[in-house]
């Protein structure tokens, strides 16, 4: 029987989704709501990939304020489109179709990660830390080098790098949703059968090891994983640093428990919960669309000090 948590988020994602659609009289217009439904199906793709990629960057590095973004993925995006839009003077913004975009950005920082982080690990012995702090050190030149070449874009150039350092939700393009969602569900149907084994590995890798566990596999296809979703998120909105942290630290306080089969569903639902709630009251409440993603980092930021003051990273 489903967990009475799961159920009440899952109630409270599908009421915070009801408003969002129909807020207004939405349904008169077949326009209106076609357009709502694209953004919502990118605020519940978004909310599940990176709840439950940063669920399991957390069992992978056994830390509760660590996520995904400090490898260096959210660098790895801004430091493409630099690349892109100063390699061809912004022409390849301008003229690529969107889904084509969606599918090179996912593809590129999927290979890029694999290749770096998995060559890491090889050398590293299966270290996570070393990669973790390889993913820092990573993170910093990518970051160096973007910020180098913005330097050297004339006004309107830099413009089209600006517009992809903060995530948008507005004018998500349909065929790059429909395969984000295609993409994402992949990864959950995989994770559907290893929440046990996911349980046994946050036991660290000498207690896996011992019950059975084949950690250093089961290690690599969390990396391809995370990655993928990570990839998934970033590239249909944006980079959102923080979101991950906020949302698991909610599910923590929620679940208390450490059981994958609660902490993963439960993550995806509480992900879309935020973003969805957060969307609907910037939108139609304030009227300050676009400006969800700063304030998501924001109060991220805050919850990372936080935590970190409390020691609560295990």
């Amino acid at each position: 029987m489903p967990d009475k948590r799961l159920i009440a988020l899952g109630a409270a994602v599908l009421a915070a989704s009801v408003v969002f659609l129909f807020w207004g009289g939405a349904w008169r217009s077949a326009y209106v709501l076609e357009l709502r439904g694209i953004k919502l199906g990118g605020l519940i793709c978004v909310g599940t990939a990176v709840g439950i990629a940063t669920v399991l960057f957390q069992t992978l590095s056994n830390n509760r304020i660590l996520t995904p973004s400090i490898m260096g993925f959210d660098a790895l995006f801004i430091l493409m489109k630099t690349l892109v839009v100063f390699a061809s003077a912004g022409v390849a913004v301008r003229t690529m179709p969107t889904e084509l975009v969606f599918l090179t950005d996912t593809l590129f920082m999927i290979g890029a990660t694999l290749v770096i982080f998995l060559l890491v690990l090889r050398r590293a012995r299966q270290d996570i830390q070393l990669l973790i702090l390889v993913g820092v050190i990573f993170g910093l030149l990518f970051r160096t080098l973007a910020g180098f070449m913005q330097r050297l874009l004339d006004p309107s150039e830099f413009a089209m790098v600006q517009a992809n350092m903060f995530a948008q939700f507005s004018g998500i393009d349909r065929q790059a949703l429909f395969i984000a969602i295609c993409l994402m569900i992949l990864v959950v149907f995989w994770l559907a059968s290893k929440h046990l084994v996911l349980d046994v590995m946050a036991l660290g890798r000498g207690p896996a090891s011992t019950l059975g566990v084949s950690y250093d596999r089961l290690q690599v296809h969390m990396l391809i994983a995370i990655a993928t979703l990570v990839a998934v998120s970033t590239a249909l909105v944006g980079p959102l640093a923080f979101l991950g942290l906020l949302v698991t630290a909610l599910t923590h306080s929620l679940m208390q428990s450490h059981r994958h089969a609660l902490q993963l569903p439960g993550a995806a639902l509480m992900g879309c919960l935020v973003l969805i709630l957060g969307q609907t009251l910037f939108e139609r409440i304030l009227k300050l669309d676009s400006t969800l993603a700063v304030i998501i980092e924001f109060c991220g930021g805050l919850l990372f000090l936080a935590l970190l003051a409390k020691g609560k990273v295990k």
